[in-house]
């Protein structure tokens, strides 16, 4: 049997790829490890909001959340939330006849030029601070570095609080362990339902939905995925998409009490109740 001879195009196309996926492989350990600090010490507002924050006259994330202002500048979420944990999505596989198939954190994609091929990489990040604050960004980059500094900056500019509580009718405990009701989440083809569990069943998920979860502070789940859920980042934005109706589907006053539901930090939520209900004990010592 003959075998076509590669030309000398086609030999320096492969030797650049492999370089570029040795490249991207050596630098997944190291970007799990090592996730460098922002100093946001000589920070240069641009926006409104970043003049207020820096000034002192907005300390906390609440106010900025509820009132939907958008958040321009990754040095706001630096100052207002503090201690963000990160956590990065396998959203890539490697190639090559030995390591092929193991997921990693980079995924590449090529455009056909007249010059040749062009390697780009996309990486997925989640960060939250594990009590009700999640946030998830893309970032693309021709490298791996500057692809995963964009994708954390994009992830702290979409930071949303989530509702959480005990939907589960066979738990009842009232702690915000879960969420309070059963809600949808569509991307593409990927459609994910996410349900109510009881105490003790951990996160019945896709695994980077679980990535999601514990930085959300869920820890007790269950789920059920349609569609082509192989596709990791549809079934992450279809989780989020999940995470964000949480919010923005209405519930009864009465239901905040039987299912413990807490907006945003539970401790922040618990004074928040306590105060609504001493400054109606009061009023009705008045009327009295």
């Amino acid at each position: 049997m003959v075998r076509a001879k590669k030309s000398k195009g086609e030999v320096k196309e492969e030797v650049k790829e492999a370089a570029v996926e040795e490249s991207a492989d050596n630098h997944t350990e190291d970007v799990k490890k090592d996730v460098p600090e922002v100093d946001s010490s000589g920070w240069v507002p641009k926006t409104r909001l970043g003049r207020e924050v820096k000034a002192g006259e907005i300390s906390s994330l609440d106010p900025v959340l509820d009132s939907g202002m958008k958040i321009m500048e990754a040095e706001i979420t630096d100052r207002l939330l503090p201690g963000l944990e990160i956590e990065f999505m396998m959203i890539g596989q490697s190639k090559g006849k030995f390591g092929g198939g193991q997921r990693r954190i980079f995924k590449q994609v090529q455009k056909k030029t007249s010059e040749g091929n062009k390697p780009r990489f996309a990486v997925c990040v989640a960060i939250g601070n594990c009590d009700g604050i999640v946030g998830i960004g893309l970032g693309k980059s021709r490298e791996t570095m500057p692809a995963r500094d964009k994708a954390i900056r994009n992830a702290k500019l979409a930071v949303f609080k989530i509702r959480r509580g005990c939907g589960s009718w066979e738990c009842g405990c009232g702690e915000p362990h879960t969420i309070p009701f059963r809600v949808e989440g569509k991307c593409g083809s990927v459609t994910i339902k996410l349900m109510p569990a009881p105490k003790g069943t951990g996160l019945r998920c896709d695994k980077e939905c679980q990535k999601i979860l514990k930085l959300a502070g869920i820890s007790d789940i269950w789920s059920k995925t349609y569609g082509q859920a192989r596709s990791k980042i549809n079934i992450i934005m279809a989780c989020e998409a999940a995470l964000r109706r949480l919010v923005k589907t209405r519930v009864r006053q009465d239901y905040y009490e039987t299912l413990g539901i807490t907006e945003g930090p539970a401790a922040k939520t618990e004074q928040a109740c306590e105060a609504t209900a001493e400054s109606a004990n009061s009023g009705e010592g008045n009327d009295e």
